[in-house]
């Protein structure tokens, strides 16, 4: 029988499985607080308990019909914003635990991130902002992160006691991952627990938010080149130009000679992203045990500590730039986005002449922008579809793949 290793010989950031939380980690105990007064659980500390409000929100579940980059019925095993979600939650819990972080507040921020995301992904964001816009361009227009706080703030209906999920503000911080200095202040004057100060002071998220920051970086431009490859948008001969695929491609091909391409495809997407995660944990643990904060808050007043190397720092740019060109600036993408964008724009002006179209509006209530944004906001694709094609009687190209009901 063969003897297990000690300690010792295990990989430097495998030995932190189990060991305590670095000082400078969020600890729940500690947190900032919630609007409304919550008695403990006697088996869940405060980030589980946000983890697991988040995941039984109304808001959660409509994610899986949430496009991320192809539009929900384009195809089965495209991503969708929520197993987008949920590879996000992985690597920020895989890295949190190697960076001795806190595991459930990554999990917590990960899977609610992308709460406010509107149907149809960026585009549907942009057309939202640019209704906003054009009916009251003094207004804030629309902004996904932004949104994600008021879902868990206020439009989650679930407790009878007040609106929102009341989650912890540490769990809020995270998600807020953006935000101007006009709506910072409006924020400093609305919110009593300070959220939105930092934008201000140009000072640090907590070490969780800045970890789940960079895990969506990582999660989408692997699984995004993935699903390219997928759809077909994307050839493997455009990924050879890319220098940190053909890096990797080069080794898999030695190790796995004759695979079937696809496979072969895949490898190299999990080795490039399996480099990335350790490069991370690495950097960031020399620049944690160099800074050595003393507390979660003496590290959100330092210089942002969570990050790559310089050497990936350039690999994610040179991805996200090909992506860019490749994928998202697709002439196929930019049609479908179009037509998407028209379906927001025309759902958004048709509210707006018409409240009463929305469920639960009370007859002469004045139609509010920001009320029919959360609504449209709110929407999957296919019932955003679904509400086009009842309002407007329209027939899209590609409406007949989606269900009638």
């Amino acid at each position: 029988m063969g003897v297990l290793p000690g300690p010792e010989a295990l990989q430097p950031h495998l030995r932190f499985a189990g060991a305590p939380l670095r000082p400078c980690a969020s600890d729940s105990r500690n947190s900032r607080g919630r609007r409304y007064p919550l008695n403990p659980d006697p088996w869940r500390n405060g980030f589980q308990r946000d983890r697991d409000r988040i995941v039984h929100s109304s808001a959660f579940r409509r994610m899986v019909y949430k496009t991320q980059v192809f539009l929900n019925h384009e195809g089965d095993l495209f991503r969708t914003r929520l197993t987008h979600s949920l590879e996000v939650a992985q690597l920020a819990r895989s890295m949190a635990r190697a960076l001795r972080l806190n595991e459930d507040l990554c999990e917590a921020i990960a899977l609610g991130h992308d709460l406010g995301h509107s149907p149809f992904g960026h585009a549907g964001q942009d057309a939202l902002d640019e209704c906003l816009k054009a009916a009251d361009p003094s207004g804030a227009g629309f902004e996904h992160n932004i949104q994600s706080l008021r879902v868990v703030d206020q439009l989650e209906k679930t407790y009878a006691a007040h609106d929102g999920l009341n989650l912890s503000f540490e769990t809020r911080e995270g998600l807020l991952k953006h935000c101007s200095a006009t709506y910072a202040r409006h924020l400093i004057t609305t919110d009593s627990s300070g959220l939105g100060r930092r934008f201000l002071n140009r000072t640090q998220p907590s070490l969780e938010a800045q970890l789940c920051d960079l895990a969506d970086a990582l999660a989408y431009n692997t699984h995004d080149l993935d699903d390219g490859l997928r759809s077909g948008l994307i050839t493997p001969e455009q990924l050879q130009t890319l220098e940190p695929y053909a890096r990797f491609e080069s080794g898999a091909r030695q190790r796995y000679e004759g695979l079937d391409e696809r496979l072969l495809q895949r490898q190299v997407l999990r080795d490039m992203l399996a480099d990335a995660v350790n490069d991370v944990i690495r950097t960031t643990a020399q620049n944690l045990d160099g800074l050595a904060p003393a507390s979660a808050d003496h590290a959100r007043d330092m210089p942002k500590s969570v990050m790559p190397s310089a050497h990936w720092q350039s690999a994610l740019l040179q991805l996200q730039s090909f992506l860019r060109i490749h994928l998202y600036q697709h002439p196929q993408v930019r049609a479908t986005t179009r037509q998407a964008a028209q379906v927001v724009q025309e759902l958004f002006a048709l509210y707006h002449c018409a409240p009463s179209e929305m469920p639960g509006w009370r007859k002469g209530r004045p139609a509010r922008l920001r009320d029919i944004a959360d609504y449209v906001a709110g929407m999957t694709d296919r019932y955003a579809l679904q509400e086009h094609r009842r309002l407007t009687g329209k027939q899209l190209d590609w409406s007949e793949l989606l269900p009638v009901g």
